[in-house]
């Protein structure tokens, strides 16, 4: 399959499985931008040969200028790089693999040059989602799901003829590493535990979001957003094992499911090839060996994150803003030692009770309530 991909986020979890997918299919890699990996972004420059590479760090894009200089590759640097790369005229398909934030800029502006977008950024929908979907549908651009949930609900919906037929979405949630834990143990967790996830490999800030379950509250906003769902008819249940990604209840109470490897690979190529399927590099799932598949439901009173981001699902605006900004900050804060595990939460909360939503919001006002956020939650 011809696919030429912009890859925001290249260098991070599911930047480089991003181009496992796009060498396994045959695709070519147009733009590719990391943080401050200059050594990891060179790698990838020098076997993809992108026509555009960017730096966000200034003196890293003057580093990678250096060393690519042998090369036909264009080094950019800052969000102007950034947004040159979500709009590229020779790509077709911008992959946001960007943590927090910063990708709902880009997102915007990969919309507007009307791209397939492939949200890894679920941000990007929980900040600005009114926003964003109003952007796709006036320019006609497609929004796939990258998120192993978010994808096993666009799988499981593709049989459906209307969406009036859906009676619940149910989002899968592994519990991260202390399901079962009461709040007394929760107190005393280290970054070092919060870290190891028991099932998924990914980046520092998602990790600390799984294990705090604010990760799947984000994903309950951004179902609402991509599937146009009111709140009552989304629901949550931890499913340790991780088989079952996702599930679809339709009216008749029929239940459609997506099974699958605990492999990031499935949902970042079909986010690419879908209506299309193709052979790839993910594992395959040997129903044989995945044991029994258990179903809880989830703590929201030792996992307050999770009450706090139902709160702002059912508060609209702002108030996802106002959730990911003060989060983004507190886990930050966690991950530096300089708070304890449940930290989180209260400054989040402090966040939530000092800034005001405001509804139907601009860019601006997004913007305005995740710098607002931030501030309270330091």
């Amino acid at each position: 399959m011809q696919r030429s991909i912009s890859i925001l986020g290249s260098t991070g979890s599911i930047g480089r499985q991003s181009l496992e997918v796009i060498a396994a299919c045959g695709m070519r890699a147009a733009a590719l931008t990391a943080n401050r990996d200059v050594g990891r972004l060179e790698e990838q420059a020098r076997r993809f040969r992108p026509e555009l590479a960017v730096m966000m760090d200034e003196q890293a894009a003057a580093d990678l200028r250096l060393r690519l200089a042998d090369t036909p590759v264009r080094v950019a640097s800052g969000m102007d790089g950034l947004l040159e790369a979500a709009s590229l005229p020779a790509a077709d398909t911008v992959i946001t693999a960007v943590v927090g934030m910063v990708g709902l800029r880009p997102t915007l502006a990969a919309i507007e040059a009307k791209k397939r977008v492939a949200l890894a950024n679920k941000e990007t929908l929980v900040c600005g989602g009114e926003l964003v979907m109003a952007a796709a549908r006036r320019c006609g651009a497609q929004i796939v799901p990258v998120d192993s949930e978010h994808s096993a609900l666009f799988q499981s919906l593709q049989g459906c003829r209307d969406r009036g037929e859906v009676k619940r979405l149910i989002l899968t949630a592994s519990g991260g590493p202390f399901f079962g834990w009461t709040r007394d143990r929760l107190e005393a967790v280290t970054p070092a535990q919060a870290l190891r996830h028991p099932n998924w490999s990914m980046g520092a800030k998602v990790t600390i979001d799984s294990a705090t379950m604010m990760n799947k509250g984000l994903e309950f906003i951004e179902a609402m957003h991509l599937y146009q769902m009111p709140p009552e008819k989304i629901s949550i249940v931890v499913h340790r094992e991780s088989i079952i990604h996702s599930l679809v209840e339709y009216c008749d109470n029929a239940v459609i499911a997506q099974l699958g490897a605990a492999d990031m690979r499935i949902p970042i190529q079909y986010a690419l090839t879908w209506p299309d399927r193709v052979p790839g590099p993910a594992r395959e799932l040997d129903l044989l060996s995945c044991g029994a598949l258990t179903f809880a439901p989830p703590d929201p009173d030792s996992f307050p994150c999770l009450a706090l981001a139902l709160d702002a699902a059912r508060t609209g605006g702002t108030a996802g803003a106002v959730l990911n900004g003060a989060n983004e900050a507190a886990v930050g804060l966690f991950l530096e030692g300089k708070i304890g595990f449940l930290d989180i939460p209260r400054r989040v909360e402090r966040a939530m009770e000092q800034v005001p939503a405001v509804q139907s919001p601009t860019l601006e006002d997004v913007l305005e309530a995740d710098q607002a956020a931030r501030r309270a939650a330091m």
